[in-house]
C-alpha cells in the first residue's frame, strides 16, 4: 500500500513540476484529480483514525481548483 501511495504522490509532484513551465490548466487538473482521490479513500476508508480529512482536503483542492479557473478565465498571467 505504502509503493501505491508514494507512486500516485509521485505523479502528482511530476504534474505539479511540469505545470511550472507549463499550462495553468494542469495545476487544475491536478486539483480536481487529487480531490477525487480524496474522495475515494474516504469512499474506500482507506484513511483510518481521520475520517474528517479525506472530505476536508476534497473540499479544499476542489476550491483552489475552482479558484485557479476563475483566475485563468480572468486572465491572469501565472508565468509573467
Amino acid at each position: 500500500m505504502i509503493a501505491v501511495e508514494s507512486a500516485v504522490a509521485g505523479a502528482f509532484v511530476v504534474l505539479a513540476a511540469v505545470a511550472v513551465t507549463g499550462s495553468a490548466w494542469l495545476l487544475v487538473i491536478a486539483f480536481a484529480a487529487h480531490g477525487l482521490k480524496d474522495l475515494w479513500q474516504e469512499r474506500r476508508h482507506f484513511v483510518r483514525n481521520t475520517r474528517w480529512w479525506p472530505p476536508f482536503c476534497a473540499a479544499v483542492d476542489w476550491l483552489v481548483a475552482a479558484v485557479l479557473v476563475i483566475a485563468i478565465a480572468a486572465g491572469a498571467d501565472f508565468h509573467g
